[in-house]
């Protein structure tokens, strides 16, 4: 048997050969370090150019800045710019697209929650390693809010970041691909494959304004069909932090209810149901993108390049990655350091900002707004509970064996999130904490930590014969 295939799929592999789309692809540089030595961190580092003292152009639509905002006072010289080209109306992966490594399968029309039908589903995803004869073996990967398929694997056409739990899954990494059949799905809304916003409509059209509202539930009915098209009817671990911890656990009551048994959780900074401080973060994530004039009520995609809605979009990811890590981190990393030669008393930028920026330039050229919008509304609407007489209720019929983990200095998820789903999850052992200085994202940094938690939890269910 091939590596990555699995017995009787019905999929398909895009071609590398079909008719250019039309986008040009964008990359970023992150190999230049930051101009302060605090900002050398994995992929974290800022634009080394954007300290360079210069003339700073308009900030009118189409000016690349993310940080200009409105305009210093007229005393002040200007800030410098992020040097890049104009940023594409949108980042999604669209067909004509180099395809990379991913495939793709029509699961059908897909009954959705709201009672809509969004019809011709597709869903593109990644394996790794062999499916055994009996399809026992079979492990997956669900991605977070801005994560897509390539969880492994280095950058390159179809694909422009590394995949971003490469430490986690290979030969002889804590999800063993030696071992498991590795599946990672690109979530339904997303925009790299599967079926989006950014998506052609059965009228040949984006999508756009008209992309139905979708619920964890609906993006899980999906998935459910793409492991029946794989011939997988056991999940021997399905795993996921943040957005994808919510479908996990998903998973783990839908997927027997259709077939597909589900031995083992993982459910990593995530919870049962989106809190309140949860929803009034997004809040402002939201406003940004409706209010960028280049949104165009979500029909954009054929702005030109430097035209889209990228500021709105980049403000959002900037909110929300000061969620995503601690504030003793920033501080510590950053403090009040300005960003290289700029005078924050002269309208300069301090490094956290030039940081954020980095961050919002770096995502608005490999997403899309309205996928942000779509995945946003849909962990906002997350909650195991509904219809299923309350979170705790819900929790204790789950079968699963569950592993439980914790990042103590979160402020997104909450520990205390984690420890009620420890409590009621009838299969869990104690909640497992990670202690990092970073936050949220610690799930994506302390691998140390992390690896030996998920090896020593993959091991114990290989004795129980799961």
């Amino acid at each position: 048997m091939c590596p990555g295939a699995a017995p009787g799929a019905a999929v398909s592999t895009p071609s590398a050969s079909r008719p250019d789309s039309g986008r040009t692809g964008h990359t970023v540089d992150t190999s230049r370090p930051g101009a302060a030595p605090a900002l050398d961190f994995r992929d974290m580092t800022t634009d080394d150019e954007s300290a360079r003292p210069g003339p700073r152009p308009s900030t009118r639509r189409g000016a690349p800045a993310f940080a200009g905002a409105p305009q210093r006072l007229a005393a002040f010289p200007p800030r410098t710019p992020l040097p890049t080209a104009p940023v594409p109306a949108t980042g999604a992966w669209r067909p004509g697209d180099d395809p990379g490594r991913r495939q793709l399968v029509d699961v059908g029309d897909l009954d959705l929650e709201s009672g809509q039908v969004l019809p011709g589903v597709t869903v593109a995803y990644e394996t790794w390693g062999e499916l055994d004869a009996d399809a026992s073996n079979a492990v997956l990967v669900l991605h977070a809010l801005t994560g897509d398929s390539h969880v492994t694997g280095p950058a390159g056409p179809g694909h422009p970041s590394p995949g971003w739990w490469q430490d986690m899954i290979g030969p002889g990494a804590p999800i063993d691909t030696d071992k498991y059949f590795v599946v990672a799905p690109n979530v339904v809304g997303g925009c790299q494959g599967s079926t989006g916003p950014a998506s052609d409509a059965p009228d040949g059209r984006p999508w756009g304004s008209r992309f139905p509202d979708v619920t964890v539930r609906d993006q899980v009915a999906a998935e459910i069909r793409l492991a029946q098209s794989l011939g997988i009817r056991s999940w021997r671990f399905v795993v996921g932090a943040s957005m994808g911890g919510l479908r996990v656990l998903e998973w783990a009551l839908l997927g027997p209810e259709h077939g597909v048994d589900v031995a083992a959780i993982g459910v990593i900074a995530s919870g049962a149901q989106t809190t309140g401080d949860q929803i009034a973060w997004a809040h402002p994530q939201i406003a940004a993108i409706l209010a960028d004039p280049g949104f165009h009520g979500g029909d954009y995609y054929d702005a030109p390049d430097g035209e889209g809605p990228h500021v709105g979009l980049g403000i959002a990811r900037q909110i929300a990655h000061a969620t995503y890590r601690s504030a003793a981190e920033l501080d510590e990393r950053f403090a009040r350091l300005p960003q290289g030669g700029e005078d924050p008393l002269r309208g300069g930028r301090y490094a956290v900002q030039s940081y954020l920026d980095h961050h919002a330039h770096k995502l608005a050229l490999r997403f899309d707004a309205n996928s942000y919008l779509a995945l946003t509304q849909s962990m906002l609407t997350h909650d195991l509970g509904r219809d299923r007489g309350g979170v705790e209720h819900a929790l204790s019929l789950v079968t699963a064996r569950a592993l439980v983990v914790a990042v103590d200095s979160d402020r997104l998820f909450l520990p205390a999130d984690c420890a009620r789903l420890a409590q009621h999850l009838p299969g869990s052992g104690p909640l497992r904490v990670l202690h990092s200085a970073h936050g949220h994202d610690g799930f994506l940094i302390e691998f140390d930590q992390l690896g030996p938690i998920v090896t020593e939890f993959l091991a114990t269910e290989a004795v129980r014969g799961r």
